[in-house]
């Protein structure tokens, strides 16, 4: 099999998708290596490494693990070899740090993995936060800092083992953001463009003895959307070719992100393009099987009855109606509020079901699960939950999310910026609290939901929440048997930043008819 280098591999979503592409029914890929600064992420990959050393299939007690039977420490106490290919795997390490991890024991650890393989594929990205147009608006006011982060060149780490080890073939992924961040007035794009093409002259390493050979590559989009592939043989192509829309690939998510694939010169070959689809694929669709669970309550008492008391009281509805609320959300609310009933619960990291996926059921399922993982519900404030109420009624009106301008005066968020606003002003963050809409790809899932579930509110009124960290997954495209390890917090942030492997598998079938 093909070894895969992967690194700032977040959770393995890119290592997911390329470990699980077939050729036929036999497996191309092999996962060599992953390198993950976070230590819950890394948690997580040593668990799928381990999930892997199981060709045939995991053990019993892997089950009995998802299932809280079994802690992770006797799960790898009672496999020892596979827990310790899956140690040596899976390496917590920060790229980029030499006084930690020195140059030398980094590139020792990649070319034992490779065990003189010629052939490999190097696969990943640089963070991204110093990318993202969000991370950018945080930091605007401190032009300096923003321009000094060092994530911003951590790509010449990247860059730096390319222009080492010289692989076939690279697939390096990052935030659409990218492409207008500037650094003392210039795109940081058009400069890391020009650095993959020629590794070795931009880390300064042309005839050093520590290369083999000089090396150059061409950089290739994975897809198209009505340009011709001629336009990526220009001197100075448009990087903004470069981005995938997901949602174009039958993934439910609107997902944009820069993916590129370089292919070293002297193999002189060219990709394929990845096939588009004018056809999307709704997000109820993948998540509509899941166990539906109601949100817990941040104040006061949590109970059943509490949360279905709390709910109703989701403002004065007649005051509403009279404050020029649409008639058929008026009526859809005043209807639905009657079936909020207190049958649900908030559901746990393992939440056992009967139901089996809707979509893709051969990709999500295994019988052997008998539930679901990580589905447990976060705690809202009661004025929240009413926002989301509100919010997942209006959608299934108008078909879409609902922008602060839209709400009645009385659920508007405390906030200054909304409740100054008046006609004929700009209101920043309109779109603060986004409900999923059922017949639609999902929205971006991003690391943000760590911090709160407004951008991800559940489409189906009567569970009033936000999406859990496994319907998260799903619209990420996760395997169900994919178990997210650390703190909520943590598997947020983790399913956010992560590839969606759907979309990796078939980047990596792009890969393998270049190598095979």
């Amino acid at each position: 099999m093909l070894p895969v280098i992967d690194l700032f591999a977040g959770p393995g979503g890119l290592s997911e998708g390329f470990g699980a592409f077939r050729a036929g029914r036999k497996r191309v890929f092999r996962i060599a290596l992953s390198i993950e600064k976070d230590p819950a992420a890394r948690d997580t990959l040593r668990l799928r490494s381990f999930f892997r050393q199981f060709p045939s299939g995991a053990p019993d007690a892997y089950y009995d693990f998802l299932r809280g039977s079994v802690d992770l420490h006797e799960l790898y106490r009672r496999y020892p070899d596979e827990a310790a290919r899956a140690n040596e795997e899976a390496w917590l390490a920060e790229l980029g740090k030499p006084e930690k991890y020195p140059i030398a024991a980094i590139d020792e650890r990649i070319a034992k993995s490779l065990d003189g393989a010629e052939d490999w594929v190097l696969i990943g990205g640089p963070p991204c936060q110093a990318y993202s147009v969000v991370g950018r608006s945080r930091m605007a006011q401190d032009r300096k800092k923003c321009e000094k982060d060092d994530r911003h060149f951590l790509y010449r780490e990247y860059l730096r083992i390319i222009a080492i080890h010289r692989p076939p073939v690279f697939v390096m992924e990052n935030v659409k953001g990218i492409l207008s961040t500037k650094v003392e007035g210039s795109l940081i794009i058009d400069r890391i463009l020009s650095d993959l093409k020629r590794p070795c002259e931009a880390i300064g390493e042309t005839g050093s003895a520590r290369l083999k050979k000089n090396v150059d590559y061409e950089l290739y989009p994975f897809a198209s959307y009505g340009t011709s592939r001629s336009l990526f043989r220009e001197l100075d192509p448009d990087p903004s070719g470069y981005v995938i829309r997901t949602e174009r690939h039958g993934i439910p998510q609107a997902r944009h992100r820069l993916i590129l694939l370089g292919i070293r010169s002297d193999l002189n070959v060219e990709p394929t393009m990845l096939p588009v689809s004018d056809q999307d694929v709704p997000m109820w669709r993948v998540i509509r099987d899941l166990p539906r669970l109601r949100s817990a309550l941040s104040r006061g008492e949590d109970s059943p009855e509490d949360w279905v008391m709390t709910v109703r009281q989701v403002g004065d509805l007649k005051f509403m109606r009279d404050d020029g609320m649409d008639a058929d959300i008026w009526h859809l609310l005043r209807k639905t509020i009657r079936r909020v009933k207190p049958s649900l619960t908030t559901g746990g990291e393992f939440v056992p079901s009967p139901k089996v996926p809707v979509w893709q059921y051969a990709w999500f399922y295994d019988p052997r699960l008998g539930g679901v993982c990580n589905h447990a519900t976060r705690a809202h404030m009661p004025s929240d939950l009413w926002r989301y109420f509100f919010a997942a009624c209006f959608a299934r009106v108008r078909k879409k999310s609902p922008l602060l301008t839209e709400f009645p005066a009385c659920l508007l968020p405390e906030h200054k910026n909304a409740k100054n606003w008046d006609d004929g002003e700009d209101l920043a963050f309109e779109d603060r609290f986004r409900v999923q809409v059922k017949h639609r790809p999902s929205t971006t899932i991003t690391a943000h939901m760590s911090k709160d579930g407004h951008y991800f509110i559940h489409p189906d009124p009567i569970q009033c929440r936000s999406l859990t960290v496994r319907e998260a997954a799903r619209l990420q495209t996760f395997p169900d048997n994919y178990f997210f390890v650390g703190p909520r917090t943590e598997q947020y942030k983790q399913v956010g930043n992560a590839v969606p492997p759907l979309i990796a598998r078939k980047l990596a079938k792009v890969v393998y008819h270049l190598l095979k």
